[in-house]
């Protein structure tokens, strides 16, 4: 299958990062490789890029794309950029680029279990290595604990009614996959207006499967350490959560005297 990546707000991305030759930069979720190409192509391959991602079908296709360029592709997780960097060599870096959520690629590969539109095992883990799946989460979870993270990471207000169908459902068979899991929500709670009934249910699962917010909170962290005086940290967000995980964790960091915010506002 063949997915043509078109990276999101890449002009924006260059003017923020102030991409220079001879520099070194990271894309920690290097994906397709296409912020990444744009990046070095900025400085007709003058600099140095890391490229980190936890997927490794999407690290196949970047080295592919990225042939030629100074680069290393490293799987492992953007919360790891200092052990990353360390192991390559490096000591900081000029630029930190995080494109955060589910690629293209996630939800289009049979088999990932990303869609709500397909009817394929649950499964939506970005690092196949690791065990914890959504199927795991539907069949084993309590009804509390399902509520909690479908109000948390979700935040959907139908948490509690969502969790106690997918219980009872669960009763009489097992769930095991993505179409079984969008009919039992849409029957739950209906279905109104364009947005699919089970798209935050299906967020909600994703984020605790891949332990996305923690991840975040602790990439930042480890990103800050390995910047150099005057770098730049360029971070994509595309909910709410993220975004207040950003802005809060930027705004410490201003408070302590170690970053100045360069855009009050986020570009839209």
């Amino acid at each position: 299958m063949e997915i043509a990546h078109v990276p999101v707000m890449l002009e924006e991305v260059l003017r923020m990062l102030k991409v220079k030759k001879s520099g070194v930069y990271i894309d920690g979720t290097v994906g397709l490789g296409g912020h990444a190409e744009g990046i070095l192509k900025s400085v007709e391959g003058g600099c140095t890029l890391i490229g980190i991602d936890k997927d490794e079908e999407a690290l196949n296709i970047a080295k592919e794309r990225l042939k030629g360029f100074d680069v290393h592709l490293i799987m492992d997780r953007f919360s790891n950029t200092d052990a990353v960097i360390s192991n390559l060599g490096y000591r900081e870096v000029d630029g930190i680029l995080l494109d955060l959520g589910v690629s293209t690629l996630q939800l289009k590969s049979e088999g990932r279990g990303f869609s709500f539109l397909k009817d394929e095992p649950l499964d939506m883990r970005m690092d196949n290595r690791q065990t914890l799946t959504a199927l795991r989460i539907i069949s084993g979870y309590t009804e509390k604990d399902l509520a909690h993270i479908l109000w948390q990471y979700g935040e959907e207000r139908f948490s509690r009614k969502i969790a106690r169908a997918i219980v009872n459902a669960r009763e009489q068979k097992p769930i095991r996959t993505c179409r079984e899991l969008s009919q039992i929500i849409e029957k739950a709670i209906g279905r109104k207006g364009r947005i699919h009934p089970a798209t935050k249910t299906f967020q909600a699962l994703r984020i605790e499967v891949n332990k996305e917010l923690t991840e975040l909170s602790m990439a930042i962290n480890s990103g800050i350490n390995i910047l150099k005086s005057g770098g730049r940290f360029c971070i994509l967000s595309y909910h709410s959560l993220e975004d207040r995980i950003v802005k809060h964790s930027f705004k410490e960091l201003e408070r302590k005297g170690m970053v100045s915010i360069i855009t009050k506002k986020p570009l839209i």
